[in-house]
């Protein structure tokens, strides 16, 4: 029975979400919410203060109590009154799509909602939530613009949608709810996780080119890498190492090695791997070459990135492989 209720409410709860979003998904920006996009309906207590309005009325006219008639029509007015400070508290309101940065998998996914309030009075008790996730309180002063951020784990590289959200409140009194449903244009790119226990980086054969070794004999201190089984020993920051709890070796870079281009070869990961594992251990080579401020580039069988260096080459590598081989979906919109 309580199965058979529980699908009822699912069904019904669905075309009513399909009804009340009648327009694009997603939909352009800013959305404001006017009148025909704001629902209202009793809570359990506004239900239990109705129980008890019809019968403290019921009861007068048994009694024939003229107190009892003027506490009915205080009450009742009262309810009025708190409806439409529901409903006010709610429309008009102006939302528009905040910063979304890139994450990697397994990370939070952060979405910004800008709220802005035109009206010369603060909005209280606002909440935001989506997929069940716990809602985001947020009071919003007169003319102000306030940032609401809301969360969502990923699990997978790729663009991860903001899915349909649901915006309400309660206030003043609790008895009535007020909500509206908005689906902005919002997405966050989802870098893939990084190879826990990927190969060293391919320092030797066709994957490394560039200037002789001949720099690393110079006097040009650059920096430190994380040292790698073909490294020469005398060139080991011995000191560093000693002064480490964890005893993980270090190389000096010198100026000369600056120059030097190490290519990121999807042909140079382990066969045995699968392509999922193949660009996770290209994503730890990336963040470990850019670590030591090298020249790098990517070799993707679909894409070629030519080496270069600094936070924008990061950026468009790390782009490279969150989106290699996905298809191109139309952006989409779980349910709220």
């Amino acid at each position: 029975m309580w199965r058979w209720l529980h699908r009822l409410r699912s069904f019904v709860h669905e075309h009513f979400v399909r009804w009340a979003l009648r327009v694009p998904t997603p939909e352009p920006t800013p959305i404001t919410l006017v009148q025909r996009r704001v629902y209202v309906l009793p809570t359990r207590v506004g239900l239990a203060f109705a129980v008890a309005l019809i019968t403290i009325f019921l009861g007068a006219v048994n009694y024939n109590l003229s107190l009892g008639h003027a506490l009915v029509f205080w009450l009742a007015g009262l309810g009025i009154v708190t409806i439409l400070h529901t409903f006010r508290n709610l429309v008009q309101l102006t939302l528009r799509p905040g910063h979304c940065l890139p994450v990697f998998a397994g990370d939070l996914a952060r979405f910004d909602l800008l709220l802005e309030n035109t009206r010369r009075d603060a909005r209280i008790n606002l909440q935001l939530s989506f997929s069940g996730k716990a809602p985001v309180e947020v009071d919003l002063p007169a003319h102000a613009t306030h940032t609401a951020t809301l969360t969502l784990p990923t699990t997978q590289r790729g663009w991860l949608a903001l899915p349909r959200v649901t915006i309400e409140t309660t206030w003043p009194l609790g008895l009535v709810r007020a909500w509206s449903y908005i689906a902005p244009d919002m997405r966050c790119l989802v870098y893939p996780a990084p190879a826990r226990n990927a190969p060293p980086l391919p320092w030797s054969g066709e994957a490394f080119q560039g200037a002789s070794h001949a720099g690393q004999d110079a006097d040009d201190f650059a920096g430190l890498r994380p040292h790698q089984m073909t490294d020469p020993l005398r060139h080991v920051a011995w000191k560093a190492a000693a002064r480490q709890d964890d005893g993980k070796l270090q190389t000096k870079l010198f100026s000369g090695q600056s120059a030097q281009k190490l290519w990121l070869d999807w042909e140079a990961t382990p066969s045995a791997l699968t392509s999922e594992q193949r660009i996770a251990c290209l994503t730890r080579w990336l963040l470990d070459a850019d670590t030591a401020g090298l020249h790098w580039g990517l070799r993707l069988p679909t894409l070629r990135l030519a080496p270069a260096q600094g936070a924008a080459h990061r950026a468009a590598g790390l782009q490279a492989l969150a989106l290699y081989a996905l298809p191109a979906a139309p952006l989409t919109h779980g349910t709220p």
